[in-house]
């Protein structure tokens, strides 16, 4: 089965891009563009059919498109962002995502970014942070109980998104940062923690088999090897500075077509 993955170019005010948990540094426009295209080249060699949408130039934050939508394999759910800011990426992701899903909106005054929502089969997890509310939640569980699914949750401490402390690395593990999550939340899954000095190499990003991870963190990489992972490496330390992580910079889904 195909592999889609909607990625979109970097916006050219990417340096007045929101942060939240790390301190601003300058950003290098064209390494953070020819970085995030050798990221967009993985994903193809990876077996993706990618969609590439357009630059966004008055939304800096707009390439990390993870934060736009929740794509499951029944429908896809359009975010609310937590930045004012970010509110208006949401539009051209969900035009995008039509022709592949039934689309459900998180409705006003919940807020919701994407990397907030960990998904591990049918049990879901929303981190409770500065960009995704306790509305959205309940949201999320009256959208996606009629499909089987559960919703939790999650409280963080001292980082951005849910998936900024913890992701899923295949269907029965996570890669945890367990000083920003409370690891007890999944407890049905074996944990693979970073390397104590990596703090920020949570983010993993599973596609077709391989993981795709950032080349900066090569002591947690080495983790991922010997648990049987196949480590594509890729270099994203300029969108970092952003806050952005390798789950951010794509929607990664089997395509539905014909509905």
């Amino acid at each position: 089965m195909t592999t889609l993955a909607i990625t979109r170019h970097v916006s050219p005010r990417l340096a007045e891009c929101e942060l939240t948990c790390i301190d601003a540094s300058p950003i290098d426009l064209e390494r953070a563009q020819a970085q995030h295209a050798a990221y967009v080249r993985v994903l193809r060699d990876l077996g993706c059919e990618v969609v590439e949408l357009p630059a966004e130039p008055d939304l800096p934050d707009s390439v990390f498109v993870e934060d736009t939508a929740v794509v499951l394999p029944e429908v896809a759910i359009i975010t609310r962002p937590g930045a004012d800011s970010r509110k208006p990426e949401t539009a051209s992701v969900a035009a995008a995502l039509a022709p592949y899903r039934d689309l459900h909106f998180i409705e006003a005054p919940a807020t919701l970014d994407g990397g907030d929502v960990l998904v591990m089969g049918k049990e879901i997890y929303v981190g409770l942070s500065t960009r995704s509310d306790t509305r959205a939640v309940e949201q999320l569980r009256g959208l996606l109980g009629p499909f089987g699914y559960t919703v939790t949750g999650v409280p963080l401490r001292g980082c951005l998104h849910l998936k900024s402390a913890v992701t899923r690395v295949d269907g029965g593990a996570v890669l945890i940062n367990e000083d920003w999550v409370d690891a007890a939340h999944f407890g049905a899954c074996e944990r693979i923690a970073v390397d104590p000095a990596e703090p920020h190499a949570a983010n993993c990003l599973p596609v077709n088999g391989r993981i795709v991870f950032p080349q900066a963190f090569p002591r947690t990489g080495e983790k991922l090897a010997r648990h049987g992972c196949d480590v594509v490496t890729v270099a994203l330390d300029e969108l970092a500075k952003a806050e952005g992580a390798v789950t951010c910079c794509s929607l990664v889904f089997a395509p539905v077509r014909g509905r």
